[in-house]
């Protein structure tokens, strides 16, 4: 008792809920690596944090890895007016995108991107819904961007002359391999993927910047290029808005390029910070967050600039078509057909494993964000913030796609720009809702038209590939489902992160224990809160139930404040009304707080304390529903059944007496 300070119990004390060691080797190896939920308290990287241009070279996987398909996109798009279109991209990206994520990473800085900055938009369960509903988003844009990039290396193996022609037909098994490869880089570790990354983007703009290079210098030295490239350019196009208007129909086909900011920021907490204090290392994170979207922005806006206009101008305009052979592979045909077939081959491979390693910056975005959410809504269970076991899980889930999609990238197409889209339209408004908070007009006006155009660019999405929508729908209707299973068979769980007990809670504990050397504690759920109610309650608990007649009692309360919640920190509260002690707390549901006080109580006092309740009314199957919903039903058998779950030895539980 000394120690602490002449109190029965400590300030804080650590939840009753003690998971098992992991049981084998591999089980610890498996759940080594864990990503732990935001706040003050926790550690945020499950892996050694890394330089800036480190992560971005593996966000870059994904972003720089569109120039490889992105130039042939756009001319077949727009034909001659595509350095047009990939000019608005330009504008777009340096004028709207790069300022809006750079505001998400300043104002969600542990990487939840724009889900975080909505989550509170919508109340208690519509919250929750909205937040499934965005990851299910979020989820189909990253899985997608694993499979389609697998997809694609494999397309580019097989048309590349070099290599061997039994691997035709067999592209599915191809990108099977693949994504196993992928999946067994990050079972290793979020370092090697890193290392990786590295070499694969160095090497592949270095080769398009040759290629470049090569291809500007024969435009400027053949005339007829430019010639014939301006002929087509006026060629029937009516003024100015024969121009201008099929780069903007093209141009919600080139938004996809736009990918890699959503990566950026959800790896902001794998991005090294330097400072002496946590917040001085959040600053730091931040500002090198923003250069990690500044630098990358930069880098591929002269690329997109530069590849457009010379895949353009070089390259026949029906070779972009079905069945060209710069089909999905612009900058490709230029190597081969400028700077010969042992650099084409080097140029194919480069884009092969750069393409397959696109995956990379999806699965690091995945392993960061969801985790992050569904094991703390108690959607999903607490092996699901391991990083090795959601590896497994997201792997499985990519093989599966690949072989229903028979690997073929135009039939994922739909579902990669859908998802992409309806991330960037959720940061735009999350951005707009935020600048319009903070009352700054001019940024209202800007992030409202940003809004707007990806609005516009979803939608057409959507009319031309309505396929992607339906694929989104079942990824949200499978984490919902999954949520719910896993919610369900979690609501027996302790939920106390830990307990602590304020100065007043402490006495009154310590008082009663001096009073009569055991601790009786009386449930009540508060009404009005007045010292008749306390008075009767007493007096109805000790004719019902076989309380002490000399025993001192205190009494349990439990506010739910917000049932869509699943655990906390309880903060035990002292109060006194009249000459009765009460012990409050807030909680999302009321029995598993309970039983996390009871057992606390008992751990930390040495002594088995004994509650009393009385049976709840109404239909047991509306009282369980109650309960799951609003955190409140039948509450004496479900603490009862949580205790036994937590305390195997039946004399070491807290005694849980019903009456009535």
């Amino acid at each position: 008792m000394s120690g602490n300070g002449g109190s029965a119990i400590p300030e804080v004390v650590d939840s009753p809920a003690r998971p098992a060691p992991p049981a084998s080797a591999l089980t610890r190896w498996l759940l080594r690596h864990q990503v732990h939920p935001v706040g003050p308290e926790t550690t945020e990287e499950h892996a050694k944090p890394q330089a800036w241009w480190k992560i971005m070279c593996l966000t870059g996987v994904d972003y720089f890895s569109t120039l490889a398909y992105l130039p042939g996109i756009a001319a077949l798009a727009a034909g001659a007016l595509s350095p047009l279109a990939t000019l608005l991209i330009v504008a777009l990206t340096l004028l709207g995108m790069l300022p809006m994520y750079r505001r998400i990473a300043k104002e969600s800085p542990h990487g939840q991107g724009s889900v975080a900055m909505l989550e509170g938009l919508l109340p208690f369960w519509w919250g929750k819904l909205f937040v499934l509903v965005l990851l299910g988003f979020v989820a189909t844009s990253w899985i997608i961007t694993i499979t389609l990039s697998a997809a694609d290396a494999s397309v580019h193996v097989v048309e590349n002359p070099f290599f061997p022609s039994f691997l035709h037909g067999h592209e599915v098994t191809l990108t099977v391999v693949l994504l196993l490869v992928l999946g067994g880089v990050f079972l290793i570790g979020f370092t090697e993927a890193v290392g990786v990354a590295i070499p694969l983007v160095a090497l592949f703009l270095g080769l398009n910047a040759v290629v470049v290079g090569v291809g500007l210098a024969e435009v400027f030295a053949t005339p007829d290029h430019i010639s014939a490239w301006t002929d087509a350019l006026i060629e029937g196009r009516g003024g100015f808005g024969g121009v201008v208007g099929p780069a903007i129909l093209a141009f919600p086909l080139l938004v996809l390029g736009l990918s890699g900011f959503e990566t950026g920021v959800s790896m902001m907490p794998l991005i090294a910070a330097t400072g002496k204090d946590p917040a001085e290392q959040m600053a730091s994170r931040i500002r090198n967050t923003r250069k990690l979207l500044t630098v990358a922005a930069l880098i591929m806006s002269v690329y997109l600039i530069a590849t457009s206009f010379v895949t353009t101008v070089l390259i026949p305009a029906d070779e972009f078509k079905t069945g060209g052979e710069a089909n999905g592979r612009a900058m490709a045909y230029l190597a081969h057909t400028y700077l010969g077939e042992a650099f084409g081959t080097v140029y194919d491979i480069s884009t092969i494993l750069i393409l397959w390693f696109a995956g990379a910056s999806a699965m690091a975005g995945l392993i960061n964000i969801v985790p992050r959410y569904l094991p703390g809504y108690g959607m999903a269970p607490e092996w699901g913030r391991a990083v090795r076991p959601v590896v497994l899980v997201y792997t499985l889930i990519c093989v599966a796609l690949t072989i229903t999609f028979d690997a073929d990238v135009d039939a994922q197409a739909g579902a990669y720009a859908t998802g992409i889209l309806v991330m960037m339209v959720s940061g735009a408004f999350a951005v707009t809702i935020s600048v319009i908070r903070k009352r700054r007009r001019g940024a209202v006006a800007g992030f409202t038209v940003l809004t707007l155009v990806l609005l516009y660019a979803l939608v057409e999405n959507i009319r031309e590939k309505p396929d992607g929508i339906t694929i989104s729908f079942f990824f949200i209707i499978g984490i919902i489902a999954i949520s719910l299973v896993s919610r369900i068979s979690r609501t027996t769980e302790l939920r106390a992160d830990h307990i602590e007990f304020d100065a007043a809670a402490r006495r009154f504990i310590t008082d009663s224990i001096a009073y009569d050397g055991a601790l009786n504690l009386i449930a009540n759920r508060r009404q009005a809160g007045d010292l008749a109610e306390y008075t009767a309650k007493e007096a109805e608990q000790r004719g019902m139930n076989p309380v002490p007649g000399s025993a001192d009692v205190l009494f349990l309360e439990i506010d739910v404040i917000d049932p869509s919640e699943f655990s906390n920190v309880l903060q035990v509260r002292g109060v006194e009304v009249g000459d009765y002690r009460i012990l409050r707390a807030d909680s999302p549901a009321a029995p598993n707080s309970i039983a996390a006080i009871l057992l606390a109580l008992r751990d930390a006092a040495g002594v088995r304390p004994h509650c009393y309740f009385e049976w709840s009314e109404g239909s047991p199957v509306t009282n369980l529903l109650r309960y799951l919903l609003l955190g409140r039903g039948d509450t004496p058998p479900v603490v009862r059944e949580i205790i036994r779950q937590a305390e195997p030895d039946p004399a070491r539980r807290p005694g849980i007496h019903v009456g009535g």
